[in-house]
C-alpha cells in the first residue's frame, strides 16, 4: 500500500479543487482523491477513508460556500492551512469545434455566473446548462464529442479530457480567487505533508464558531467586543441559521493571530463566558495567492 497521504476533494480530475490540493500538499507525499459532493468528502475524512480534505470556503466574486460552513460545524475536523487560487476559466470543446458552432455550454453555476459577460457577448443564443462541477462538465463534453457542446472549466481539465480551448480566461473579473481550506481530524499531525512554501510570512489566522446565549441583550455586540477590547483584528464574520432553532444563528469568525497567543486565549475565555458554545476550528498560517 502507498504511504502517501490521501487528500479528498470535491469534483472530477481537473477540478480547481484538485489544483488547490497541489498548492497545499507536497506532490511526492500525497495523492488527490475525487468525491462527488462536499458532504462525501467530509464523511470520507471523518471515517478515515482519506487523510486530509481540501474544500472551497469562499469566492472573491460570489461569496461564501455556505454548505461547507455548515459541514464544518457538523463534523469534528480542524483547519490546517489555506490557499487562495486564481480561477481562470476556459471555454472547452471537442477538437475541431469552433465558437460559432456552440449551442450548449455546460459548467458549475458559479463558473457560469463568473463568465456572464463573455457568454452574453460571444454566445448570446447558446443554452447554458448547470453541472455539478466544472471538470465534470468538461468530462461530459469530451465523452459526447458533440462539436456544438462546450464546457467552462480549467486548463487542467482541457489537458485531462483532451479538449480544445476555444477562448481563454473568459471570467468577467480577473480578480477572481477562491479560498480553499485544508482539513484534518484533530487526532493527527495536521502539518504532515503540507507544503511550507504555500504559507506567507504574514502570521497566523484563527477560525472559530460560536452561538450566543438566549436572552442576552446586546449579545452580538458583547461577543465581538471581547476581541475589540484586546485589539484583535477580525478578518471575517459569517452568520448561518442555527438548525432546529428558527430565528437563531451561529457565527463564524476569522481573526488575526494564533489561539495560543495570550490576547486570543483571554478573548476566547471571555467569549465562552457569554456564549452558548465556542468551537475553535484551527490556527494556521495565512495562505498565499496562487496565480
Amino acid at each position: 500500500m502507498s504511504s502517501k497521504l490521501r487528500i479528498g476533494f470535491q469534483g472530477e480530475v481537473g477540478a480547481y479543487s484538485e489544483e488547490a490540493v497541489g498548492a497545499l500538499y507536497k506532490t511526492e507525499q500525497s495523492v488527490a482523491v475525487p468525491f462527488p459532493s462536499f458532504e462525501s468528502v467530509f464523511e470520507a475524512l471523518q471515517s478515515g477513508e482519506v487523510d486530509r480534505a481540501v474544500l472551497p470556503i469562499e469566492n472573491s466574486l460570489f461569496g461564501s460556500v455556505h454548505q461547507n460552513y455548515d459541514l464544518l460545524r457538523e463534523h469534528d475536523v480542524n483547519i490546517a492551512a489555506e490557499v487562495q487560487i486564481r480561477i481562470k476559466h476556459q471555454l472547452l470543446a471537442p477538437k475541431g469545434s469552433s465558437i460559432d458552432q456552440i449551442t450548449h455550454v455546460f459548467s458549475h453555476p458559479q463558473a457560469i455566473g463568473q463568465c456572464r459577460q463573455f457568454l452574453r457577448t460571444h454566445l448570446p443564443n447558446a443554452e447554458v446548462v448547470p453541472a455539478y462541477d466544472t471538470a465534470g462538465a468538461a468530462k461530459q463534453v469530451a465523452a459526447k464529442q458533440n462539436p456544438a457542446h462546450a464546457a467552462i472549466a480549467s486548463r487542467a481539465a482541457a489537458r485531462e479530457y483532451d479538449l480544445a480551448t476555444l477562448a481563454s480566461d473568459i471570467e468577467s473579473n480577473h480578480e477572481n480567487y477562491t479560498r480553499f481550506l485544508a482539513l484534518g481530524v484533530p487526532t493527527v499531525d495536521l502539518n504532515e505533508g503540507l507544503d511550507a512554501a504555500n504559507a506567507t510570512q504574514m502570521g497566523f489566522k484563527t477560525s472559530l464558531l460560536y452561538a450566543q446565549k438566549e436572552n442576552l441583550p446586546g449579545g452580538l455586540f458583547k461577543s465581538l467586543a471581547v476581541f475589540a477590547l484586546r485589539d484583535i483584528d477580525l478578518f471575517k464574520i459569517e452568520s448561518r441559521p442555527l438548525i432546529g432553532s428558527p430565528g437563531k444563528y451561529i457565527f463564524y469568525l476569522d481573526l488575526e493571530g494564533h489561539a495560543s497567543d495570550d490576547s486570543i486565549k483571554n478573548a476566547l475565555h471571555h467569549l465562552k463566558e457569554i456564549a452558548a458554545f465556542v468551537k475553535i476550528l484551527g490556527s494556521y498560517r495565512v495562505g498565499r495567492f496562487v496565480e
